[in-house]
């Protein structure tokens, strides 16, 4: 046997009578769908249930998969006490996909467990679906910071494991969608929120799962989703499946997105192979990219993979030649100037350092420095690895020279830079970043940085301006 089927859901607790105590009725078209999904799971018979959930342990380099006999949970937290759950694992399931992940150098498995209770996106959907079908076992698996084909191949994994110990498998991907749907919702309104609800029930209602590899990870993080790598591994999980699809429903009554399909397995289908697809797309917005970058941005990008791969750091004379066959232009060479260099990975940031002024005797030495600082010792992330080196978006940030102002209203988001100073603490904001939409945000972190209490208020202002070059995938 193998995956025979699969529902998205979401898990608002509220959606439960014992916990919504009559709220639940302005979702009740959620929770009729979520009956009619409950009774799909009925209908296919699984042996054993694989769910996700955002909720569960999540590491950034790592899939956490739950271990032990079982796990017990209730809605204690959410003042339903009396609702609880107990599960049994399929414990040689979990034996095997870990052995098949470690064989394919996929970093998950049982460790680093920390909590053994059933978290609120698994009690969700267990709560309808113990009510049609409790007669099951169940693997849960946590989400990560890894990339988006990294979550498909755990679900991938999940496909060989039922295959291999002959189960019948239904997979749950548990995650809600957009939480900034409303001004009057509990996270407030965006415009990427209903824009990713769109787009995210448009892709899983037509189970166009090749399209989940299109959405930033920029966009998903302003749309403020919870469910989009969830969703990435039970589409993994059914890869290559001829597949019945039904969109049951959505709403956002709440300011949150809840959206319940379902997918039920009628055959194989080799077109629906959807990882090499989604890896050669990856390659030719990647080659595009460093075909588009400037001397800027490849000299920095030398720097970190000749340091990265081989320890050294490059000379201005003798390693450039394949980035500047003719020599570095003047601009870098003949001038000096505070310099930035940020990396990001999958749209999020993997590191940043740079200079308010120089300290070097060019612009490039300015580069160099700050490249290796950003890759290895930005105290906010571990130390970029040869492995990631191909994933990075490189920016690289020129100042210009800072200006004291007297007050915040001569600031512009978009256009300044800010330091906030105040005796021997200073911090530094660039300009036009991502989610930084106010002076006030701006100002705010800037104090954060600095070390200062938000609320300062005799603090030193001064602005500058940037020459931003930059390239994204």
């Amino acid at each position: 046997m193998s995956v025979v089927g699969a529902i998205m859901v979401p898990h608002p607790p509220i959606i439960l009578p014992e916990v919504g105590r009559g709220e639940e009725a302005a979702i009740r078209k959620t929770t009729n769908s979520y009956k009619a999904a409950a009774r799909l799971v009925k209908e296919l018979a699984p042996d054993t249930i694989v769910l996700s959930s955002p909720h569960q342990i999540m590491f950034n380099d790592y899939f956490n998969i739950a271990s032990g006999n079982g796990a017990k949970g209730s809605m204690s937290r959410f003042r339903a006490g009396s609702v609880k759950f107990q599960v049994d694992y399929d414990q040689a399931f979990i034996r095997e996909l870990c052995t098949l992940a470690e064989d394919g150098g996929l970093p998950a498995g049982t460790l680093g467990q920390r909590d053994p209770d059933l978290d609120h996106g698994a009690m969700v959907p267990l709560y309808f679906i113990r009510k049609a079908f409790p007669e099951f076992r169940l693997v849960r698996l946590g989400l990560s910071g890894l990339s988006y084909e990294d979550h498909y191949r755990l679900g991938r994994m999940v496909q060989e494991t039922a295959e291999k110990l002959d189960r019948r498998v239904v997979f749950v991907g548990s995650g809600d969608l957009s939480h900034k749907l409303k001004e009057d919702g509990p996270y407030g309104f965006v415009e990427e929120g209903p824009e990713y609800d769109e787009r995210i029930m448009d892709v899983m209602g037509r189970a166009a799962f090749d399209e989940l590899f299109d959405f930033s990870e920029s966009f998903c993080n302003k749309a403020a989703e919870c469910g989009h790598r969830s969703f990435l591994i039970m589409a993994g999980a059914l890869d290559g499946k001829a597949l019945e699809t039904r969109q049951l429903s959505h709403e956002g009554t709440f300011g949150v997105g809840y959206g319940i399909c379902t997918y039920t397995v009628t055959g194989t289908d080799p077109s629906r192979r959807f990882l090499l697809k989604a890896e050669e797309r990856k390659r030719d917005r990647i080659q595009a990219s460093r075909n588009a970058e400037d001397v800027y941005i490849k000299l920095a990008r030398k720097t970190i993979e000749t340091f990265i791969r081989d320890d050294r750091i490059i000379s201005l004379y003798s390693d450039l030649s394949d980035i500047a066959p003719d020599g570095l232009p003047a601009e870098l060479t003949e001038r000096q100037a505070g310099a930035f260099v940020s990396l990001h990975k999958n749209g999020v940031l993997r590191g940043c350092i740079g200079t308010i002024q120089s300290t070097k005797y060019c612009v490039a030495e300015e580069i160099i420095a700050n490249a290796i600082s950003a890759a290895t010792r930005d105290p906010r992330f571990p130390p970029v690895g040869k492995q990631e080196l191909e994933e990075l978006d490189i920016s690289v940030d020129i100042l210009g020279p800072t200006e004291r102002i007297s007050s915040p209203a001569e600031l512009d988001v978009k256009k300044y830079g800010v330091i906030v100073t105040k005796g021997r603490r200073r911090g530094l904001l660039l300009p036009n970043l991502d989610g930084v939409d106010t002076v006030e945000d701006q100002i705010f972190i800037a104090k954060q940085k600095a070390g200062l209490d938000p609320d300062e208020e005799n603090v030193t202002l001064e602005r500058f301006e940037v020459v931003r070059h930059e390239c994204h995938m």
